[in-house]
């Protein structure tokens, strides 16, 4: 199985660098041009199976898409972290109103409010390893966000979460899987 893993496009400004985890918002007008560029440089390509994030800025980056008579999978599991109290603020933002500080990765993730990192790991883990190969096969679209894409980096290639925090992933871009050799391509953007 071949897994197209797109990050959703550009949110609205007022978003950015921000925890947004669950918050359910709109692309900003780049990221609906971006959307545009997705489905035009995806054009000819064949999907035997699409899944997405059941979030606004998931859907809308994926309305512009000619799927045939594809009918996506809107699902949860796409999810990124919940951040709880924490959805929406920036870190400075967080600093001010909790009484801890950053010390390390690891630290700060573990003491933000919301979704259990271990419990974000295991549902990333549980749909990529063990959901999606029992209910697909063949060439599959995934629209989700960085931080799924990130968690799957982190459990594939056996590196750090900070590590795979550390990398580099915009608003758009998008990277292969290839399940049967359980490695990734090249980062791209369109």
């Amino acid at each position: 199985m071949l897994i197209t893993l797109v990050r959703h496009a550009e949110v609205q400004e007022a978003y950015h660098k921000r925890y947004n985890g669950h918050i359910n918002i709109s692309l900003s007008q780049k990221g609906k041009e971006e959307a545009q560029q997705l489905a035009k440089h995806f054009k000819k390509e064949y999907f035997d199976a699409v899944f997405c994030s059941d979030l606004q800025r998931c859907k809308e980056t994926l309305d512009p898409f000619d799927l045939g008579n594809l009918s996506p999978v809107y699902t949860q599991s796409l999810r990124g972290k919940s951040w709880g109290k924490h959805e929406g603020k920036s870190f400075d933002e967080i600093i001010e109103m909790e009484s801890f500080t950053y010390e390390n990765f690891e630290q700060w993730i573990t003491a933000l409010d919301g979704e259990e990192y271990s419990a974000y790991i295991k549902r990333v883990k549980i749909f990529f390893k063990d959901f999606l190969p029992a209910c697909s096969s063949g060439n599959i679209l995934v629209m989700t966000h960085a931080g799924v894409i990130r968690v799957l980096l982190h459990l594939i290639n056996k590196i750090s979460l900070e590590e795979a925090f550390s990398e580099p992933f915009a608003y758009a871009n998008y990277i292969t899987l290839d399940t049967q050799t359980w490695k990734f391509g090249d980062l791209k953007c369109v």
